[in-house]
């Protein structure tokens, strides 16, 4: 097993800025005997190379967890929230306590209830940049949260889920104005709260 220093687990999300579906987190304790080369921001990263660097991160990490909040939590809760909450479940789910944690943005979890070994927490902006491990659960939560949006699109067909992910793009605004949102749908984002009806669609400008 690695050193226990060097047990940092980083944290990643995907989703949070969609209409519809639910926020990922992904938590990942690379095994520095098992280099993965090529992590990067999954955002930079062509579909193909996350597909690839996702089974490698699987293969090669000392452990790893990916988790989520569904969108009656997001809209319960808020966004950051359920993306807190995310964060705490795919933490709860590594089979190695981490002694260190790594999350990417401006803003920590709380961990010290869930992770009582851990030693130190730091959020990091533009981390899945600079940080491998959070490289490496930002393409686990980018990856699982578009397999599962190509799921859900075979469930709620008729929105383009697969294609734009849940995100408001032109073609699901229309597609919303067509039939209405539905039960994946996050009520307490503009503009899924309109009161849906030919001329309705309400511009989100947040």
């Amino acid at each position: 097993m690695a050193r226990r220093e060097r047990l940092t687990a980083g944290i990643d999300e995907a989703g949070r800025g969609p209409l519809a579906g639910p926020v990922v987190a992904a938590a990942v304790i690379l095994d520095p005997r098992r280099r993965i080369v090529g992590l990067k921001d999954s955002k930079q990263l062509l579909p193909d190379e996350r597909e690839s660097l996702a089974r490698l991160i699987r293969a090669r990490a000392l452990c790893w967890a990916v988790s989520w909040a569904e969108c009656h939590e997001i809209d319960a809760l808020n966004i950051l929230q359920a993306t807190h909450l995310a964060m705490r479940r795919a933490v709860l789910g590594l089979a190695v306590c981490p002694r260190s944690i790594l999350v990417d943005g401006d803003q920590l979890p709380q961990f010290s209830d869930i992770a009582p070994h851990c030693l130190s927490t730091r959020a990091i902006i533009k981390g899945d940049c600079s940080e491998p491990a959070i490289s490496a659960a930002s393409i686990l939560a980018k990856t699982v949260r578009d397999a599962l949006m190509r799921s859900l699109d075979v469930v709620y067909p008729g929105y383009g889920l697969a294609v734009h992910k849940g995100y408001g793009t032109a073609d699901h605004l229309a597609a919303l104005e067509r039939h209405a949102p539905c039960a994946i749908h996050r009520r307490s984002f503009r503009p899924v709260g309109a009161p849906w009806g030919p001329g309705s669609v309400e511009s989100d400008d947040s």
